[in-house]
């Protein structure tokens, strides 16, 4: 018998041993590849969440704190008072002058003022605003008590605008801003994986429908059914909509702009930087400066202003975390609605029986049968 005919045949296997470059080609055409990229990606989310929380509320430092001053500063009792708050505070105390009580209460109602020091003949008063910031107010009562020990200047202590009963560390109000947040935006993922062929009108309409819904069952469980809160019920359910309507569309935004990954710039603006720096949890004079000032222009942060002030300061109600929401909400609906070709969505809108002959419907582009709005693969939609 001849040698060729008695050797077994080779193993394909080894016989045809793939290149590292086509092992590569498979891998990265596989599921594998966006399951490692999504290892490390959620490693380090896990990392940047702990570190943002802890950053921003483990250890709050007061810089600036704003506190209004009711008669005579120059007083040696007074001086003396002043620069021991300062130093127990390790803050600058940015006292402002008012010629009467009363002015200085208007401030606190305008919120511009976190304290009002009234100076009397020897002695001083204290007024905390505690529905201004809990974290500040029990601060300044700590540091004035030990201030009044250490300088023998009698002081008197007490909350002129306190907190509601029902929440009596002022964290009821970030709570509730964080439901409305996280449920926005979680809401549109569900959206674009459970209902990923709603058109664009049709999701957007979608995005209002369950953040009325969502508000009110946030609303309604927090006052009526839980008796934490006495809020201005329609006022707060409508801030509470407005809050999840806009992370809502924040989310498909960048749905459209970059398909499967929009949960990446969505979590990292709404929660790693938005909701510790817009002063619900901390009062924005204890947070980092500069954070204190950008979460004023976050989703999160104009949430809780509005409800804060809505809640409390009710006759004072500003203008400006409206125009944050509005501008939020409108920007991204209408990035959106420009890019709508490229999110991974929509439907057929061409009835089936004006289909020309040879087309069955259903496809992405086929004839006259398009998609409307669908630009991309339909699992791109799931964050």
């Amino acid at each position: 018998m001849d040698a060729d005919q008695e050797r077994p045949p080779s193993s394909g296997a080894h016989a045809h041993r793939p290149a590292p470059a086509d092992r590569w080609a498979a891998f990265t055409a596989s599921p594998f590849l966006p399951a490692v990229v999504l290892m490390f990606i959620l490693a380090a989310a896990a990392g940047l969440f702990a570190g943002s929380y802890t950053y921003n509320m483990a250890n709050p430092t007061p810089r600036r704190i704003p506190a209004a001053a009711v008669g005579s500063t120059a007083t040696p009792q007074a001086r003396a008072f002043v620069a021991g708050m300062e130093k127990g505070l390790n803050a600058s105390l940015e006292l402002h002058r008012y010629p009467s009580g009363a002015a200085a209460r208007r401030a606190v109602e305008q919120q511009e003022e976190f304290a009002v020091l009234t100076f009397r003949s020897g002695r001083v008063d204290v007024g905390l605003v505690g529905a201004a910031g809990a974290s500040v107010a029990q601060l300044i009562g700590q540091t004035a008590a030990s201030v009044a020990k250490a300088t023998r200047v009698p002081v008197t202590i007490r909350d002129i605008k306190p907190l509601q009963k029902g929440d009596p560390r002022g964290l009821a109000l970030f709570y509730i801003s964080l439901a409305a947040v996280i449920i926005g935006f979680v809401g549109a993922i569900q959206l674009s994986v459970h209902a990923k062929e709603l058109n664009p009108g049709e999701r957007i309409a979608c995005t209002v429908a369950y953040a009325l819904f969502g508000a009110f069952a946030i609303a309604a469980v927090v006052d009526w059914g839980l008796d934490a809160l006495r809020l201005p019920f329609v006022e707060s359910w409508l801030i509470l909509a407005f809050t999840m309507f806009t992370t809502g569309m924040v989310f498909t935004m960048f749905n459209a702009l970059i398909g499967r990954w929009a949960m990446l710039p969505t979590w990292g603006l709404m929660v790693l930087l938005g909701n510790p720096s817009s002063g619900g949890a901390v009062s924005w004079p204890l947070l980092p400066s500069l954070l204190g000032h950008i979460g004023r222009w976050l989703p999160p942060g104009a949430s809780v202003n509005a409800q804060h002030t809505a809640v409390y300061f009710g006759d004072a109600q500003h203008a400006f975390p409206f125009i944050v929401l509005a501008g939020w909400a409108s920007v991204s609906t209408g990035v959106f609605w420009i890019w709508r070709h490229r999110h991974p969505g929509g439907r057929d809108v061409t009835p089936a029986h004006a289909a020309p002959r040879g087309v069955t419907g259903g496809g992405e582009v086929g004839g006259t049968g398009r998609r409307n709005g669908a630009g991309g693969p339909a699992d791109g939609a799931a964050g």
